[in-house]
């Protein structure tokens, strides 16, 4: 049996570390509580990040902006002709489907790299992980805030107006937010153990946006509908997209996007319990 004394990172005391003992659940939910009240330290790091990448450019990430811009207006007119829809009722479906489609998307490809992109610091420095997977979702969040205006822009033009259930907006944010941390982390880990997860995961986040209600409204299904909700992108994303554009959310859904994030949070947690100790030497 080995004994050590080592200093902890965030409170500079010491603490003993049994080899036949480590105290994996006490290490992971260490590393969960000190992360998350650095939230201001990823925060800084996703600005950088934003403002690195888009370095030199004129408009910076209202580049994106604009991009989805254009996509709204044409796919909105190209598929409400083919599916015999009033573009001003489905132009708002549009708008908000491929903007939280477009976070949900980019932040599972981003969680597959969480970890490894920041393989320098991890070797470095003593922070926790969570730094790390915060840095993601929060760097995503950032950008898509950026496309925020535009949904008021397409209602302004459609002159259709959300209703009191906007209010359920929030927990929905929430829901997402949850699941882009958990899912960040479990990629996040999965991705830097088998560096061939990655290109797989982009692929199948191609077939889940043609799977998913993003461009079609799930009416179209007609009775097949009833299915939608074992759809876990389908739940997620309505529980944002309903309450702005088709009056609110069933409780099938929300209970159907619960229990997904809690499945998600429940694996993550146990893999991050069970391989924190490793994450150095996988990156």
């Amino acid at each position: 049996m080995l004994d050590a004394t080592l200093p902890r990172p965030d409170q500079g005391q010491l603490y003993i570390c049994d080899a036949a003992r480590p105290r994996r659940r006490a290490a992971a939910l260490e590393d969960l509580a000190t992360g998350l009240r650095r939230w201001r330290l990823p925060a800084a790091l996703a600005r950088l990040d934003i403002r690195n990448r888009y370095r030199g450019s004129v408009l910076g990430p209202f580049w994106l902006t604009l991009s989805t811009a254009v996509m709204v207006v044409g796919l909105g007119i190209l598929y409400s002709s083919l599916f015999k829809l009033e573009v001003r009722n489905y132009l708002p479906f549009v708008a908000v489907s491929l903007i939280v489609w477009g976070m949900i998307n980019q932040t599972v490809t981003d969680a597959c790299t969480s970890l490894t992109s920041a393989e320098g610091i991890i070797r470095q420095l003593p922070l926790p992980f969570t730094v790390h997977v915060l840095r993601s979702v929060f760097r995503n969040a950032l950008i898509t805030a950026h496309s925020l205006p535009l949904v008021f822009l397409v209602f302004l033009a459609t002159g259709t107006l959300p209703g009191r259930e906007v209010l359920l907006l929030f927990p929905g944010l929430l829901l997402v937010v949850v699941n882009a941390f958990f899912v960040s982390l479990l990629l996040g880990m999965v991705c830097a153990r088998f560096r061939d997860i990655a290109p797989i995961v982009n692929s199948f986040m191609q077939l889940a946006f043609y799977m998913s209600p993003v461009l079609w409204k799930p009416e179209l299904l007609g009775d097949t509908a009833r299915w939608l909700p074992l759809n876990p992108f389908y739940t997620v994303m309505e529980t944002v997209r309903g309450p702005l554009v088709e009056g609110g959310v069933t409780p099938l859904v929300w209970l159907s996007a619960v229990l997904y994030t809690l499945l998600v949070a429940a694996v993550a947690l146990a893999f991050f319990v069970r391989f924190r100790g490793r994450i150095a030497f996988w990156v």
